[in-house]
């Protein structure tokens, strides 16, 4: 069948493609320090990013930059284990050049974590809270530029870029895992310099409860490409401001490597909850 998908995306899906008999049913990107979960895959063959035709790789700590795919629960997935940002200097092209790869397969679910700073003074480190809306300030868009039609609409709405039936199904699993497991809306800075106090009180004033450096133009990307997503940050710190203390990233991944127990549980537990969509 003829298609319009631009041939480095073409040529990555057909390497992945060899690397399992099926089509995953969902793609989990694991944030800094969140790499876990990769080890309660069964079945599991893993590739580094490196070895990918095109496939950017991270060089941010904290991120294993591999794929690995096998089966949660007995359903099967793509674990990728880190990203790439755009403060490392890559362009939001390559920043989402994995979730069109997942998007141009046809897998549904797009599951997503990060690690975050907390704004909100009711959340405390190693809080889990699902996304359930963003604010872009990266002051630019993945969706700039030429619309390939093929994959989403020029104009595509982001009313429920985050899934509201996915989030209930999560917040199901929590319940069951007995975690605790809030919302809150999730703000994305550039980075790489963690944000002023200043730059936290607007935030906070615009109505944000999460700060961090990416999901944001992942979850625009699968949106555009009619992926459902769940997505789940782990508070590692309060934000800049809050408590005085200085922030660093060894900090985030000690908190993360704690989080990282009640993570697998939620997200095993939602995707034992997640249907194959009918054709």
């Amino acid at each position: 069948m003829e298609t319009n998908q631009p041939l480095h995306i073409r040529e990555s899906l057909s390497l992945l493609k060899e690397m399992t008999p099926y089509r995953p049913l969902a793609a989990i990107v694991l944030g800094s320090g969140l790499g876990a979960l990769a080890h309660h895959l069964e079945e599991a063959r893993s590739i580094p990013f490196d070895e990918i035709p095109h496939w950017p790789v991270s060089t941010a700590p904290g991120h294993a930059a591999k794929l690995v795919f096998g089966k949660l629960q007995g359903r099967p997935v793509v674990v990728q284990q880190g990203r790439v940002h755009y403060y490392e200097g890559f362009s939001l092209d390559e920043v989402t050049f994995s979730t069109r790869v997942f998007g141009a397969w046809g897998i549904p679910f797009y599951i997503p974590t990060n690690a975050s700073g907390g704004i909100h003074h009711g959340l405390r480190s190693g809080d889990l809270v699902l996304i359930q809306d963003h604010i872009n300030f990266l002051g630019t868009n993945p969706l700039i530029g030429p619309n390939i039609d093929e994959w989403g609409p020029r104009f595509p709405d982001m009313l429920h870029a985050y899934d509201p039936e996915l989030q209930l199904l999560a917040e199901d699993s929590a319940s069951e895992n007995g975690i605790l497991l809030k919302r809150g809306t999730y703000v994305a800075f550039t980075g790489p310099s963690f944000e002023t106090p200043a730059e936290i009180r607007m935030a906070r004033i615009l109505g944000a409860d999460l700060v961090g450096m990416s999901t944001v133009p992942e979850v625009i990307v699968a949106r555009h490409m009619g992926m459902r997503t769940c997505a789940i940050s782990c508070v590692a710190n309060a934000a800049a401001g809050m408590t005085g203390q200085v922030l660093t990233h060894q900090e985030v991944l000690l908190e993360m490597a704690k989080a990282s127990v009640s993570l697998v549980r939620l997200v095993e537990g939602l995707v034992r909850r997640l249907e194959e969509p009918r054709d």
